[in-house]
């Protein structure tokens, strides 16, 4: 299995709204953005942090709740 390289904020949206997301201004607080999408009859909630640097950590998290395996989200890259 591929490594996660380290990316920015930028980059993680970017593959948000290439599968689907889009932004919700109302959700997002602070240094954080919240990008929203209907999955069938669930509604996927993502925050991102707005950073140079995402760490390893926040972004399994944002993976998570995107519903994406580190395998997925590295051939959206």
């Amino acid at each position: 299995m591929p490594k996660l390289p380290t990316i920015s904020s930028k980059e993680v949206i970017r593959i948000l709204r290439k599968i689907g997301f889009e932004y919700a201004p109302k959700r997002g607080k602070g240094s954080h953005l919240a990008f929203v999408k209907k999955d069938g009859d669930k509604t996927r909630l993502v925050i991102v942090p707005k950073r140079m640097d995402i760490p390893k950590g926040t972004l399994l998290a944002i993976l998570d709740q995107a519903g994406l395996t580190k395998d997925e989200f590295i051939d959206l890259l």
